[in-house]
């Protein structure tokens, strides 16, 4: 076989017979080929074990036939929009190993993740509080509310859920992960879910009000964000109980 042939055959699965005769081909392309291959089966064979060590907590569950749901959030710290969680409930064969804590992901693995986490979850919903709610009830107490609307849309009932370092306001057992979404698949499911469609929401808000660079900082105080709230003043979407944006009031 040509270099290129053998490039493209370790593209895909290799049987073992295939791999030992190419072992023995002497040419330094195919060695460096090897080499490569084996650097990925390695990488791999690394992330499936920890996905798989991902699905501890859930297994607990999941051995007395019971299903539960992963709760995250995401934006407690912006000035501007609401907060935002999801609730997921996992099949036993879920599949999608680079699923993970969304903070590890970039914008486009996300992305790419979210339609494929909607198809193979056996439910998926979100809930939100937005900044109106979180000026009258704080931030904390707010988060809350919409891990409980986010549980309550699912289409099947949780026998217990999995929660990213948080308590939900619903009479369900619960178990509080610190740093749960780099524990359960389940909570790092719901991380990406939340991440993106608040993502996706604050480009919306982007588009209605440019001056913030909403597209850009998701409602967090980064400089052009500051400059703007100090020069045009909070918008609707504003949380006010936020310092500083009470002080920009026009």
């Amino acid at each position: 076989m040509t270099i290129t042939e053998i490039k493209n055959l370790l593209q895909g699965e290799v049987s073992k017979e295939q791999l030992e005769e190419l072992k023995t081909d002497e040419r330094k392309g195919v060695q460096k080929l090897l080499i490569s291959y084996e650097k990925r089966q390695a990488k791999y064979a690394k992330a499936l074990a920890q996905f798989q060590s991902r699905f501890s907590y859930e297994k607990e569950f999941w051995q007395k036939d019971q299903l539960v749901a992963g709760v995250d959030e995401v934006g407690r710290g912006p000035l501007a929009g609401p907060v935002v969680t999801a609730a997921v409930i996992l099949p036993h064969d879920f599949d999608l190993i680079d699923v993970n804590d969304s903070k590890k992901l970039s914008p486009k693995k996300r992305q790419a993740l979210f339609p494929k986490i909607l198809e193979k979850a056996v439910s998926v919903s979100v809930g939100l509080a937005n900044n109106d709610v979180i000026d009258q009830i704080n931030i904390y107490e707010a988060d809350r509310l919409a891990m409980a609307h986010a549980v309550q849309g699912l289409k099947v009932k949780p026998d217990a859920l999995l929660v990213d370092a948080m308590n939900v306001p619903l009479n369900i057992p619960q178990v509080k992960l610190i740093h749960g979404d780099a524990k359960s698949n389940s909570i790092a499911a719901a991380s990406i879910v939340a991440k993106v469609f608040r993502d996706n929401l604050m480009d919306a808000y982007g588009e209605v009000y440019p001056e913030y660079d909403f597209k850009h900082n998701a409602g967090y105080g980064t400089r052009e964000h500051m400059e703007a709230l100090k020069k045009y003043g909070p918008t609707p979407i504003h949380r006010r109980s936020f310092a500083p944006v009470s002080e920009y009031e026009k």
